[in-house]
């Protein structure tokens, strides 16, 4: 092709790119100054924020602000839920997504609150306090140690223990993904955070003139454009900034995308590093004109690529580590073939969600419930024996009695879930050998600590779906923890 027949390239457009993803940081400084804009002080967008919500209920709790905090460390984004706004702010900072509701008031529970959430974590709780006057040492209770004349202050336990939390289950139902799925992308939920993390990179990078863009509706994300094979290019594209922390994905099978297409074969990318040129995994995928359909990728079926052509040596996918998606319509397959339903021009593609899929079955609904709860009445209990909360059960509201029913709400709701019934929790620090019973007999302490790593653990293991589960800790300090070891020996409440 001479330069007569050669289409003008866009050089601000290849610029733009480029500074989007910020393949050369400098660019970004240099396109700030020259369009006379102040630089960007702000974080740029974590794509963690597009992806599944753990929501966390009871998050200005001991124990949930604890939640809170490791969920964070692990890279997943939390929303928490709480009655007081300000008071929640002054506790977890203004940097924790929040929103306001009462799970004693099912009508608070709305669309709003439950959008987008991968699983939940239920720390409520209501406040039990030595009477005042009792003692003036108010760590007595909170230490876990044996304590006198307990009253409950504010709302009742039939209220936030059985009604709230049936309330809670009921919300969660209608609005958690299917058991052995994690939520990615949901583009009918569109957010400003998932706004701000699809760029086009379109042939302009290699000379072309092709041109794409991504634009989220109300219940949909479109990708759209213009095709042109003109100096030598022929492909158009929206990808993922590279998120930080990258995705873990090494439970799943694979991703399903839904999609509703224009009849052409388009491509999908995983990346398993940050590097702006690197190598792909992809899979090719044929649309029917303006029907949505399901379709279901393996891991296994991913093709290594770079630049569009396969590389044989390359390693397996290493799912623990995907830093970036991208959809992409080019003209051609691999190495140089063509794609046999690619025609240049106009094309749309409708993406409803990417999620990942699985064999196994991850819960998602985290219950810390209290050990005793089954206690109060049963035959053979000696109360000399047993703890403050189970001998003075119907002095407290019936307390326990109102959990168990709580609990029982979860076991029927066919959420896969997991409950845990902590011993006395105490403010000591993390660190100390657990010891994991069924059956509700045990009696001792465990760190508010513990259970919020027991919490978050919990969310990433098959072991523990559809279990109940009494814990305690000893003196023994240990230096780490195998979890799967550890809950190897719990069987299934079915």
């Amino acid at each position: 092709m001479n330069d007569k027949n050669r289409s003008q390239w866009d050089l601000g457009r290849f610029i733009n790119t480029l500074s989007y993803f910020e393949v050369i940081p400098f660019l970004n400084c240099i396109q700030k100054l020259i369009q006379g804009r102040p630089q960007d002080t702000q974080h740029r967008p974590n794509g963690e924020k597009s992806v599944g919500v753990i929501l966390v209920a009871g998050a200005t709790g001991g124990l949930g602000k604890r939640v809170i905090r490791r969920l964070r460390e692990r890279g997943y984004q939390v929303r928490g839920l709480v009655r007081d706004i300000d008071k929640a702010r002054s506790i977890l900072g203004n940097d924790v997504d929040l929103v306001v509701a009462d799970i004693t008031k099912p009508e608070t529970l709305t669309a709003l609150v439950m959008a987008n959430i991968q699983a939940l974590i239920c720390c409520t709780a209501v406040r039990v306090q030595p009477v005042e006057g009792d003692t003036a040492n108010r760590d007595k209770y909170y230490q876990g140690v044996k304590f006198y004349q307990p009253e409950i202050v504010g709302d009742t336990p039939e209220n936030v223990e059985y009604q709230g939390v049936k309330n809670l289950v009921a919300a969660a139902a209608k609005y958690l993904p299917a058991a052995n799925e994690k939520l990615i992308f949901d583009f009918t939920h569109p957010s400003a955070e998932l706004r701000n993390i699809w760029g086009a990179l379109d042939d302009v990078v290699m000379g072309g003139v092709s041109s794409s863009n991504i634009q989220l509706t109300e219940n949909t994300a479109v990708f759209a454009g213009n095709v042109s094979t003109a100096n030598s290019g022929g492909f158009a594209s929206v990808r993922t900034k590279n998120f930080d922390p990258p995705f873990n994905l090494s439970g799943y099978t694979g991703v399903e995308i839904r999609v509703k297409g224009d009849g052409q074969r388009y491509k999908l990318f995983l990346r398993p590093d940050a590097t702006w040129d690197g190598l792909g995994y992809s899979y090719s995928f044929d649309t029917v004109a303006n029907s949505w359909i399901n379709i279901r990728i393996p891991f296994a079926e991913l093709t290594p690529v770079f630049r569009a052509k396969t590389v044989k040596d390359a390693p397996p996918l290493n799912t623990s580590k995907i830093s970036s998606f991208q959809l992409m319509l080019s003209k051609f397959e691999y190495d140089g073939a063509l794609n046999p339903k690619f025609s240049p021009g106009g094309f749309c593609l409708q993406v409803e969600s990417i999620k990942a899929y699985g064999e196994k079955t991850l819960p998602k609904f985290i219950l810390v419930s209290s050990a005793g709860v089954t206690r109060p009445g049963r035959p053979g209990i000696n109360l000399d024996e047993e703890p403050p909360a189970v001998r003075l059960n119907d002095q407290l509201g019936g307390i326990l009695t109102w959990k168990l029913k709580g609990e029982d709400s979860l076991r029927a709701s066919g959420i896969p879930y997991t409950i845990i019934r902590p011993c006395a929790l105490t403010e000591e620090s993390s660190g100390q050998e657990l010891i994991l019973e069924q059956g509700d007999n045990i009696r001792g302490k465990i760190s508010r600590e513990d259970v919020a790593e027991l919490c978050v653990q919990a969310l990433e293991e098959s072991q523990v779906h559809n279990v109940t589960f009494e814990v305690k800790a000893t003196e023994n300090k240990v230096n780490s923890r195998n979890w799967e070891t550890l809950f190897s020996g719990l069987q299934s409440d079915k």
